[in-house]
């Protein structure tokens, strides 16, 4: 039997699948899916083992097989060529390496594929750890408009004890920020997202000092909410509080658009926000800053909107796949400040 791997076969997120009508189900306020994420697969895995992961090559082979909490099914690229034939609802594609020594080479194949078959921008999200220093300026060659590198913890004690050393894995933090800075110098200033994830032990001033560096060296920020995989090594762990990822949430976005730095927020003595040195009403009123993080569409507008990609759809919302409207915006207001005396203006 021929082996499913890729470039010949990939794996989409369950949400990718039902927009394009190869599985059943259904969004919540008819938000589905705009970005075509394709992961690469090989009957290998991935070679990392990072403690978060569901694509871990230590997570317990009992666990549900999911990725960003959901399941990609695997199909032939073919197929969802022919899918998209037929419908296609997506504003950009995204092609996702694992570690994988091949993973390059098949990433560069299938983006030129996709700008060859459809008429999508396509971003490549990397692995630096097996890239060379020539790998940088392939992907861009093969079609590729952006890259996302996910950093995912925000410290280097952090990065190492769930990425690195502490879980006998391959991936160094010094060698991603180099790839960020290469990525901003061969794809041009924030036209790079760089991937963090909140609630790996960090606090939330480390967190949006992170964010602040990404943003001074020409790359924006994508967040995730962690959320516990079944069979990996925090299968066990909590997810943050809300009110911190509102918080960092609203950072974020101040940042990335230009408005503030870290040094105008005041934190408390566990690093928590107590004031973000501006009047934040008018930026909660808009919902933006709630709505998820990702990599755009033709218009600017986020086209990579992971619906339920952090959270079940019985939970609160986290990262909104849509624009938050006043009923939204109502129920999020207050989770801003959960959690800590606030201070100042804002």
């Amino acid at each position: 039997m021929d082996k499913k791997e890729s470039p010949q076969y990939v794996q989409t997120s369950l949400a990718g699948a039902m927009s394009m009508g190869l599985e059943k189900g259904r969004f919540l306020k008819g938000a589905g899916c705009t970005c075509l994420n394709l992961l690469l697969t090989y009957d290998t895995g991935c070679k990392a083992s990072c403690s978060y992961c569901g694509l871990s090559h230590q997570r317990d082979e009992c666990a549900a097989p999911t990725f960003i909490r959901v399941k990609w099914p695997t199909y032939e690229l073919e197929t969802i060529f022919q899918a998209l034939d037929r419908h296609n609802p997506f504003k950009r594609a995204c092609v996702s390496m694992i570690t994988h020594s091949r993973a390059v080479t098949d990433t560069c194949t299938i983006i030129s594929e996709v700008r060859s078959r459809t008429d999508l921008p396509v971003s490549g999200l990397l692995d630096p750890t097996v890239m060379r220093p020539d790998d940088m300026q392939a992907i861009k060659d093969a079609g590729a408009d952006r890259v996302g590198i996910a950093i995912d913890a925000v410290t280097p004690e952090l990065f190492e004890r769930h990425r690195g050393h502490g879980v006998n894995g391959p991936h160094r933090w010094e060698k991603y920020w180099q790839a960020v800075e290469e990525a901003v110098q061969i794809f041009g200033r924030y036209q790079t997202g760089v991937h963090l994830i909140v609630g790996l032990g960090e606090t939330e001033q480390e967190m949006i000092d992170a964010i602040d560096r990404a943003y001074q060296i020409g790359a924006l920020t994508h967040l995730f909410s962690f959320f516990p995989e079944a069979g990996s090594r925090l299968e066990n762990h909590a997810q943050p509080p809300l009110g911190q990822y509102r918080r960092v949430q609203m950072a974020r976005y101040l940042i990335n658009e230009g408005i503030i730095t870290a040094q105008d927020i005041t934190f408390g003595a566990h690093g928590e926000v107590k004031d973000f040195g501006i009047d934040i009403e008018p930026y909660a009123k808009q919902g933006l800053a709630f709505m998820t993080s990702g990599c755009p569409d033709a218009t600017g507008q986020v086209a990579c909107n992971r619906p339920f990609g952090n959270e079940r759809a019985s939970e609160p919302m986290r990262n909104y796949p849509y624009r938050p409207d006043e009923n939204d915006i109502a129920v999020i207001s207050p989770q801003l400040w959960d959690g800590v005396e606030r201070v100042g203006r804002s």
